[in-house]
């Protein structure tokens, strides 16, 4: 499993860029950001910054959307970076959250979406692709390649995944619901006639690593974390007001936003939010990964099994560097396939005499 770190672009810059530089330093191989343009700094520029400091990290938006960029805008920006830095870029994308409802806008359709991936991933990776009445392309672009991952919660969205993303982006890490999710877009990438095993399914949620026995340990990391039930709060809202709360969607992931009352995206993504009251304390147990190293690795194992290839690490609480540093030093190295050495040296066996080498 790759392990991938989710950052926020708070200035100063250069401490995204650092914290981005000791993720790799530890073992991870993926920096996201959030993409968010009026509540955080303009990720792209921070991109070029993490690729010059860093060797061998991929970076990416999880998630930017098609609302409020210009596709073509968004190509370029992936094939340059991949021209500067040797194709170390991926690109989360969704149908828009808080970069667009900071501006009274609305989350882009599903067709939008649809078309948007198509656009930007053919631009990418350095292909021509028919926008409007015209047929476009980077001349400039030469070998450039992106894997375009898409983020999803409701069954028409999970389907679009299944149908065109390379890769699927599950914004919480409770096993029940990843397995009806994961399951979702790769019958659907079935059904559309694709392997379902090239859809790479990413599950993103905050990591807290602590003393997990402690009470009151425990109760603060809950604390640091509950905006992210919250956060995907927002999301389930839109499901529940379009398909109720009888629909396949597991209740486990629908049932909690009843006591939603409204949301405040001034404290998006950040602890201490308190339109995240109403997050009750099983839910940010189940959505996010706290406790001590050893349970992390259950956690994440458990979701390996059920397929997934990355977990990212939201970053957004009071102990990043201590988290950082106990991935890259216990959870990263007890996922990794055990190699040793030096082994007892395997003796051939010899083959059985044939029937016509028998001796009468």
């Amino acid at each position: 499993m790759d392990l991938g770190v989710v950052l926020q672009t708070d200035p100063p810059a250069w401490r995204t860029v650092d914290l981005a530089r000791q993720a790799e330093t530890h073992g991870f191989s993926h920096v996201w950001t959030f993409d968010s343009h009026l509540l955080w700094q303009e990720p792209f520029v921070i991109y070029s910054a993490v690729l010059a400091a860093t060797r061998r990290v991929v970076v990416g938006p999880m998630v930017t959307n098609p609302a409020t960029r210009d596709w073509t805008v968004l190509a370029s920006l992936f094939a340059t970076l991949n021209e500067m830095y040797g194709n170390r870029t991926v690109c989360g994308i969704g149908r828009g959250d808080s970069a667009v409802r900071t501006l009274n806008g609305r989350p882009s359709d599903l067709a939008t979406l649809r078309e948007a991936v198509h656009v930007i991933r053919e631009l990418a990776n350095s292909r021509p692709v028919d926008l409007g009445e015209r047929t476009v392309r980077f001349p400039w672009s030469r070998g450039s390649t992106l894997d375009v991952w898409v983020a999803a919660y409701g069954p028409q969205a999970l389907r679009l995944a299944g149908e065109v993303g390379d890769g699927y982006v599950l914004q919480l890490a409770d096993p029940d619901i990843a397995r009806w999710m994961i399951r979702a877009v790769r019958d659907s990438a079935e059904a559309a006639g694709r392997d379902p095993d090239d859809v790479r399914i990413c599950v993103a949620a905050p990591a807290y690593v602590g003393d997990g026995a402690s009470p009151a340990a425990r109760a603060h990391m809950r604390e640091q974390c509950r905006w992210f039930g919250g956060m995907v709060g927002n999301h389930v809202a839109d499901i529940v007001r379009r398909y109720g709360t009888d629909s396949a969607i597991p209740r486990a992931l629908t049932d909690y936003v009843r006591e939603r009352e409204g949301y405040d995206y001034n404290a998006h993504g950040r602890p201490g939010n308190t339109h995240a009251a109403f997050v009750p304390d099983e839910i940010v147990e189940r959505f996010c990964v706290l406790g001590s190293p050893h349970e992390h690795v259950e956690r994440l194992r458990e979701l390996e099994a059920l397929g997934c290839d990355q977990f990212a690490v939201y970053l957004q609480h009071d102990n990043k560097e201590e988290t950082l540093r106990l991935y890259g030093e216990r959870v990263i190295p007890a996922l990794a396939e055990p190699v040793v050495a030096t082994a007892p040296a395997t003796v051939p066996t010899a083959p059985a005499p044939s029937a016509a080498a028998v001796t009468p």
